[in-house]
């Protein structure tokens, strides 16, 4: 599955039922709850980094990008944006791309 199908699922989901869908549920509950939940997740994955469990650390991966997925369609941000910056980033050093922001 590619960013933009998982992007796409998570879409479709803001007008589905909460009682049957995790991910309407989650949009239904507004942008800081899933705001929230992604916070809960990458903190998750960074236990699961310190302690080297690499299939745990995948797992946890997995759940902080579905989570960063569903907090950004809960603001209406699309995936394709994100994307774009990473782009537009591209060939810039970190270290000149992070002092530029200043």
């Amino acid at each position: 599955m590619t960013l933009d199908q998982l992007a796409a699922i998570i879409e479709s989901r803001k007008t589905a039922d909460p009682d049957s869908s995790w991910t309407a549920k989650l949009l239904s509950k507004g942008p800081e709850k899933c705001a929230e939940k992604f916070g809960e997740e990458a903190i998750e994955a960074i236990i699961e980094a310190v302690k080297g469990d690499k299939e745990r650390l995948t797992s946890e991966a997995a759940d902080v990008i579905y989570h960063l997925l569903v907090m950004l369609t809960a603001r209406d941000v699309c995936i394709d944006d994100v994307m774009q910056v990473l782009e537009d980033r591209q060939g810039t050093s970190g270290i000149a791309e992070k002092a530029a922001r200043s």
